[in-house]
């Protein structure tokens, strides 16, 4: 009589797939409390942004009497209109846009080429020149204001741009020179005495060298310098003379007042295109800041 005995193969497999989902479930409970910590914080982030662009669509009733996510009965495209035509949302984008543009340009000039300054080119007190400028991020903006304003009242020149496009500059040039300094130290020393054995002068080497060299720097700074100058209130209220040169902050604390009385509709409507600005902003730039963070992080 024969007998034969089943395959212990089959019975292996099964224990090694039970062995491997035992993993995989470890490994995904491990993981739960991260993710349930990304999902609150998506819906914290989330929910004021839905809750503000169904308010740009909605009638003043609808806002005050609907719950807050409720849709609008009818998609009000006319709040948008009246940001942008009674509440001079864009004159105040196109103030802003004259500000900004040659505000951030200066500060991540002078400030490429102050880092390029205190970290290659070797001359005596360049570590005091450094402690110095770094001095003027420990400087509160508020201190300088009154001063700056009489200075340029004595001046003349209060009833134009030039006071706000000097006083960005001053103030973001400290954090830009200290960036640009540590983006620079990461970079071989070598490349740049290779470049002046082969006869390139300080200046040529900063343009053809320095600048493409930091690109990815230059695009990340400069991103956080235009995030910090069309944000600001502060200073754009302070230096702001007349209603015709307020920047787009400046207009939407004024907008609840066009009206007599706060219109939630045109105002969500304003705060919802100056969102998208800085979104477009930031989607277009965010592969080069990305890059640019990481250049700065590693020392070559």
């Amino acid at each position: 009589m024969t007998t034969t005995t089943a395959p212990a193969a089959p019975v292996r497999d099964r224990s090694s797939r039970s062995a491997q989902n035992m993993r995989t479930l470890r490994r995904a409970l491990r993981r739960l409390p991260i993710w349930i910590g990304v999902t609150i914080l998506l819906v914290v982030v989330l929910y004021p942004q839905i809750w503000m662009i169904l308010g740009s669509f909605k009638s003043q009733s609808e806002f005050l009497s609907n719950p807050a996510l409720s849709l609008p009965s009818e998609w009000r495209f006319d709040n948008y209109v009246a940001a942008l035509t009674t509440g001079n949302i864009g004159i105040n984008y196109m103030n802003s846009i004259i500000v900004t543009i040659p505000s951030v340009i200066m500060i991540v000039f002078i400030g490429v080429a102050a880092g390029y300054a205190l970290e290659i080119m070797v001359w005596k007190g360049r570590g005091g020149v450094l402690l110095y400028i770094l001095a003027g991020i420990m400087v509160p903006g508020q201190m300088i204001l009154v001063p700056l304003f009489i200075t340029y009242f004595k001046i003349g020149i209060t009833d134009s741009y030039l006071p706000l496009i000097l006083t960005y500059t001053a103030m973001g040039l400290p954090l830009t020179t200290f960036l640009m300094a540590t983006y620079f130290r990461s970079v071989p020393r070598s490349v740049f005495e290779a470049a002046t054995v082969d006869g390139c002068g300080p200046l040529r080497s900063f343009f053809v060298l320095g600048i493409p060299l930091m690109k990815n720097a230059i695009f990340t700074v400069g991103t956080v310098q235009f995030f910090s100058v069309w944000n600001d209130l502060l200073i754009a209220l302070t230096f702001t003379t007349r209603p015709a040169m307020a920047t787009i902050q400046v207009g939407l604390l004024s907008l609840g007042d066009e009206y007599g009385s706060t219109q939630y509709g045109p105002l969500f409507a304003a705060v919802s295109l100056n969102i998208l600005v800085l979104m477009t902003v930031f989607i277009l730039l965010n592969k080069r800041i990305m890059a640019g963070m990481a250049a700065g992080a590693v020392k070559g």
